[in-house]
């Protein structure tokens, strides 16, 4: 497919409508403690770049890159509408972070998932690209609600 992925305010109502289905999908899989997605006001710090996915006027999913390091950038916020779902919109969007990780000389990307059965098909995502799993890394601590990957790039 052809998505065009545009980095993204967050003012859109449909992007705020599958941000808060993302928020909401994922608070009964862990602890609050063991959840690490940012709601908006995280996506529009200083250190995040947010990017929406669409096909045409209709919102196909998101991504964000935050800035660990000036050589490390961590994943977040990965999701695809449901009606988008196992289209691509996915990889798409971890390609286009991947490569914005590169053009600003990141060295390494890092991420953290849950550890549960519904995160298996990001893990299956993530392996896809490279990443491995590894320790815990920048403010987080080890959690067996959470699975940290990273590649080199």
């Amino acid at each position: 497919m052809n998505w065009q992925i545009r980095e993204d305010p967050l003012d859109s109502p449909a992007v705020l409508a599958l941000l808060r289905e993302h928020l909401n999908t994922l608070a009964p899989t862990a602890p609050a403690e063991s959840r690490h997605a940012l709601d908006i006001s995280g996506l529009r710090a200083p250190d995040v770049t947010f990017w929406s996915v669409w096909d045409g006027a209709e919102l196909a999913g998101f991504g964000a890159l935050k800035e660990l390091s000036p050589d490390h950038g961590e994943v977040k916020s990965m999701r695809t509408a449901r009606a988008y779902l196992r289209q691509g919109v996915a990889s798409a969007v971890l390609r286009h972070i991947i490569d914005e990780a590169r053009r600003r000389g990141y060295t390494r990307l890092s991420l953290e998932t849950g550890s549960m059965a519904f995160f298996a098909p990001a893990h299956q995502l993530y392996r896809s690209f490279g990443f491995t799993p590894c320790q815990a890394f920048g403010s987080y601590k080890p959690d067996p609600n959470s699975v940290f990957m990273t590649r080199a790039l």
